[in-house]
């Protein structure tokens, strides 16, 4: 096939673009910077709303991932205007583009979050539950609602939802590394609020699922079958680096050190069940979060 992916240097867009290249996919990257001599590069410009819609002909499907990091500095204004307009100005760019195309894709995979269920306490989260409160929320809605004219020009659209992506080399497991294994890691808040996560293999794998699986379509949760609370998560981690875990983050100290970043990824509760992605059939590799530790860690065995 024939792929376009945008955000193609974070994490998820670097080891999803590997992954089709193996696959024998050929791959076309949407960048910012100007294409360098002989790369399958395509240059766009979301803030001036340009994009070289000539050399997308003929593509068989995009995967859509591009958007401003949530988790990397304190959320002021300008940084919450970075958040929603990488979001959504981007989105709405790349989706009224391939409507005019002569020959649209078959499928646009675009990335949303769970963010648009809002902290929800410890109520089980599927694609039909509506959506939340807050920033994140709102920015989700929007996100999702971006791709209005590839939907109505006929393009099977997946809204993938994704929980924490965990991945050793970047996202948050990678930042809590260290200090856990210093052993000063330690429950945040409560450490009653839920987590729904997932390896990053994982959520790879899902993407490529989405693409090719015809069932799929509009909302679809792309986080692992068993969420866990903050204090499990806690507990799991320190069990699998064996490394005590006895230094808690009170809320307060949280949200002094992140501000409202804090109360929206940090203490806020999404408990997620990926319902559409089990049904359709896929597998997870990495079902449970010891699993995907022992895994992503190279930790095989127990200490």
């Amino acid at each position: 096939m024939k792929i376009l992916v945008t955000g193609s240097s974070g994490l998820v867009g670097r080891a999803l673009v590997a992954f089709l290249a193996a696959g024998g996919h050929r791959v076309t990257r949407l960048v910012r910077s100007r294409p360098g001599s002989g790369a399958v590069e395509v240059h766009w410009d979301p803030d001036a709303g340009s994009i070289d819609t000539l050399r997308l002909e003929g593509l068989d499907a995009v995967v859509h991932l591009a958007g401003e990091s949530i988790a990397t500095g304190r959320w002021t204004a300008a940084k919450k205007a970075r958040i929603r307009d990488s979001r959504v100005k981007g989105t709405r760019l790349l989706c009224e583009s391939v409507a005019r195309m002569d020959q649209p894709p078959r499928v646009l995979v675009s990335a949303s979050a769970i963010g648009y269920y809002g902290d929800r306490g410890d109520e089980i989260l599927r694609e039909e539950s509506a959506s939340g409160s807050g920033f994140l929320a709102g920015v989700c809605r929007d996100w999702e609602a971006a791709t209005d004219s590839a939907i109505q020009k006929g393009i099977r659209v997946v809204h993938l939802r994704i929980g924490v992506v965990l991945s050793a080399v970047g996202g948050a497991l990678a930042k809590m590394l260290f200090p856990f294994r210093m052993g000063l890691g330690g429950v945040i808040g409560s450490g009653r609020q839920f987590m729904s996560w997932i390896a990053l293999d994982d959520l790879v794998g899902s993407i490529a699922y989405a693409i090719t699986t015809e069932a799929l379509r509009g909302a679809v949760n792309a986080v692992a079958p068993h969420p866990v609370t903050n204090r499990e998560f806690t507990r799991t981690l320190g069990r699998v680096l064996a490394r005590p875990t006895l230094f808690p983050m009170p809320a307060f100290a949280a949200r002094l050190a992140f501000g409202e970043m804090a109360d929206e990824l940090l203490l806020s509760s999404t408990r997620v069940e990926p319902v559409r992605l089990s049904s359709a059939g896929y597998q997870f590799r990495y079902p449970t979060l010891e699993i995907a530790l022992r895994h992503l860690l190279g930790k095989t065995s127990s200490p």
